[in-house]
């Protein structure tokens, strides 16, 4: 599983338990306006399509499906892609059920040096994806917007860089920060993306630091920080007052909680210890196929969320 694929397409093949009331469980939240399964203590995001074995291709019948067990967010890495009239219906039907939208991808561009530069073209162009992130922003009320500041410039010395990316930020926080969109930057791991500027949270933090902007944070993703830096929680604590936003996966195999090496139900004790109310974006495959595999993630999900 790569993490290009989250961002080209937009989906995660994973996620749902098979619980009674699933097969008329859209029907019967839509006539209560409550769900048919106990909430999660934490906002577990699925993605768009994360259910498509079971409730189909449509957004709002993948909203209802994920409503119905117990989800109380979702995320779409590629919102802004879609037309502005199914944005505007997703931001509905979330809303109409008390539902957060996780990050969606502003910029991230692997194969482009970008924030790393001092071209005057390449400045331009990231302000003006700023400016459209604050209104897909608007239309879906998704309030945080994913970057990876993109790859890394062998050329230049590598403090040079990252006051390039600190410059860069700022001025796209000058656009992001009135508007209230929050950049939430991702450290990606160098095995997987290998050449690219951004691989490690204490870097990010610095980088946070610097630009010292309440629209400039970080969004977690435990599966590359198992990778890189691993020993999780008391990394996450280290850099917990720049932390805005987590994705969830495990490791290796970067499929749902339990498949690999990481304890999620610990990590999720210690989140929601913290008071956390943000999303956790399900940002991972499923080990099995089809429905079976739907089933086995929530089944996960179930198990960690018993702390």
């Amino acid at each position: 599983m790569k993490r290009r694929d989250f961002i080209s397409l937009s989906s995660v093949a994973a996620a749902a338990l098979a619980i009674p009331g699933i097969a008329s469980g859209g029907q019967q939240a839509a006539a209560t306006g409550e769900a048919t399964a106990a909430r999660f203590k934490l906002k577990y995001a699925p993605s768009l399509s994360q259910f498509r074995n079971h409730a189909g291709s449509d957004p709002a019948a993948q909203i209802q499906f994920a409503y119905d067990q117990g989800f109380t967010a979702m995320f779409d890495n590629g919102i802004m892609n879609r037309p502005v009239e199914q944005q505007e219906l997703i931001a509905r039907e979330l809303a109409r059920r008390g539902m957060a939208l996780g990050p969606f991808v502003l910029y991230a561009d692997f194969g482009k040096k970008s924030f790393v530069t001092r071209d005057k073209d390449v400045r331009e162009m990231l302000l003006q994806k700023m400016k459209d992130g604050v209104e897909t922003m608007k239309r879906t009320g998704c309030k945080q917007a994913l970057v990876v500041p993109g790859r890394l410039d062998e050329s230049l010395a590598w403090d040079y860089q990252t006051a390039n990316v600190i410059e860069n930020l700022r001025a796209c926080v000058d656009i992001c920060q009135p508007a209230a969109l929050v950049i939430v930057l991702e450290p990606l791991n160098p095995k997987n993306h290998p050449g690219l500027f951004l691989t490690r949270i204490p870097q990010a933090y610095a980088i946070c630091k610097a630009v010292n902007s309440p629209s400039c944070k970080i969004i977690n993703d435990m599966y590359h920080q198992q990778i890189t830096e691993g020993n999780l929680i008391p990394n996450i604590e280290a850099a917990w007052d720049e932390i805005a936003a987590f994705h969830i996966g495990d490791n290796p195999g970067r499929n749902e909680p339990t498949t690999g090496e990481i304890n999620y139900r610990n990590v999720f004790k210690w989140i929601h210890g913290k008071g956390y109310q943000g999303v956790l974006c399900m940002e991972h495959g499923q080990s099995k196929p089809g429905k079976d595999g739907e089933r086995a993630v929530i089944e996960a999900y179930r198990a960690c969320d018993q702390f």
